[in-house]
C-alpha cells in the first residue's frame, strides 16, 4: 500500500485544516486507517483512527474537535481539524493499519507527512 498525505500549511489559533491521505496499491487490504502526529522533540502518537466497519478512535487532546472520514470511491481518508491550537503544530502522518475495537495497530504503510503549523 502506498499512501500519499497532503493539505497541511500555516493556520492561525481557531481555525482549520483538512489533510487528505490517498491510497494506491493494494487498498484491499487495508483494515484501518490513522492519523498520527510528531512535534519536535516528541514521539509519534495516533490522532484518530478509522475502521473498514466505520468505528473510530481519538486522542483525548483532540476529541470533538477533529472528524477523520473516508471517500471509498478514492481510496483517500480525511482528518478534517477545527478549532485549532498552537499545540497542534506538528507534523502529520497517516497509515494503514489494523484496529480490534477502539484499539489501533499501526502498520508498514506510512505516508511522507505533512507540516502543521498553527500560529498567530
Amino acid at each position: 500500500v502506498q499512501l500519499q498525505a497532503s493539505g497541511g500549511g500555516l493556520v492561525q489559533p481557531g481555525g482549520s485544516l483538512r489533510l487528505s491521505c490517498a491510497a494506491s496499491g493494494s487498498i484491499f487490504s487495508i483494515d484501518a486507517m490513522g492519523w498520527y502526529r510528531q512535534a519536535p522533540g516528541k514521539q509519534r502518537g495516533l490522532v484518530a483512527a478509522l475502521s473498514s466497519g466505520g468505528s473510530t478512535n481519538y486522542a483525548d487532546s483532540v476529541k470533538g474537535r477533529f472528524t477523520i472520514s473516508r471517500d471509498n470511491a478514492d481510496n483517500t481518508v480525511y482528518l478534517q481539524m477545527n478549532s485549532l491550537k498552537p499545540e497542534d503544530t506538528a507534523v502529520y502522518y497517516c497509515n494503514a493499519g489494523s484496529m480490534r475495537g477502539i484499539y489501533y495497530y499501526a502498520g508498514r504503510s506510512w505516508g511522507q507527512g505533512t507540516q502543521v503549523t498553527v500560529s498567530s
